[in-house]
């Protein structure tokens, strides 16, 4: 399961979207998760979902690849929606069920509904970002975008992002190393009270932190050998430029937020 997890991986690709400007993807990215929150009505999702379909099938990404990447947080999805269920309270008018101290009502399941497809919606939008779109990309967009509080400010904070981003995978694929390794050691992360499941973790959060350390090592040494200085002084093989498809995404999307501003406000 850990190796579902999507953020953080690319796929290489000539498509429309891998083409775009990586500024236009963050820009695009961002007002994404804004028109999530816009949205207060499930018909608002309907050009969501066709939006995120519509991306999917530009970009040729295998539809079982994004699923996948839905199953790590699975849990955290369901765990969300039942605490919204049981949690929200309503008038007596809009109780659907009581057994107990539980309470089921309306305005709780219509809630749970918008935070579970709230989060799916995220969780695939953030994904389709870094599919589609290199860490070196990501890196210069992300330094373009954020160049006004200062050049070598940006530049430092934006390799950071861009490292801390690529090595999720990475990570988590250690991770999986380590626990089947342990496992054939004996070791046991599933049985027992949550105190003893915490205390099983150590074996193997102790080889994860110590590889995690030296993998950063590593890298600044290669960083190091290889004439990195930070962004003083750094030229670009590829300049980063908007073209006009930048502009048919920019007129694209504009459409999706019209519709979230019209869900939001007139209907």
């Amino acid at each position: 399961m850990l190796k579902d997890i999507t953020i953080g991986q690319y796929l290489p690709g000539d498509s429309f979207i891998h083409k775009l400007d990586p500024r236009t993807k963050i820009i695009i990215s961002v007002l994404f998760i804004v028109c999530l929150f816009i949205i207060n009505k499930f018909i608002g999702y309907s050009f969501i979902v066709l939006f995120l379909i519509g991306i999917i099938i530009i970009a040729k990404i295998p539809p079982r690849f994004i699923f996948n990447g839905l199953k790590p947080v699975f849990l955290l999805i369901a765990l969300t929606a039942v605490l919204n269920i049981f949690m929200i309270r309503g008038t007596t008018d809009t109780l659907i069920f009581k057994f107990g101290f539980l309470s089921v009502y309306t305005e709780g399941l219509k809630i749970a509904g918008f935070m579970g497809l709230r989060l799916i919606f995220l969780i695939i939008g953030t994904s389709l970002l870094t599919l589609t779109t290199s860490p070196i990309e990501l890196t210069d967009g992300i330094e373009k975008l954020i160049r006004p509080i200062g050049k070598e400010m940006a530049h430092e904070l934006a390799m950071m992002m861009t490292i801390a981003l690529r090595f999720i995978p990475t990570l988590m694929d250690e991770t999986d190393k380590i626990m089947k390794a342990q496992k054939a050691r004996g070791a046991d992360f599933e049985s027992g009270n949550i105190i003893k499941k915490a205390k099983s973790l150590i074996p193997l959060l102790v080889p994860l932190f110590i590889s995690s350390f030296r993998r950063a090592d590593e890298l600044a040494m290669a960083m190091e050998a290889r004439g990195y200085r930070g962004g003083a002084g750094r030229t670009r093989m590829k300049v980063l430029k908007f073209t006009s498809r930048d502009t048919i995404a920019f007129a694209m999307f504009g459409l999706l937020v019209l519709w979230s501003a019209v869900v939001r406000f007139i209907l």
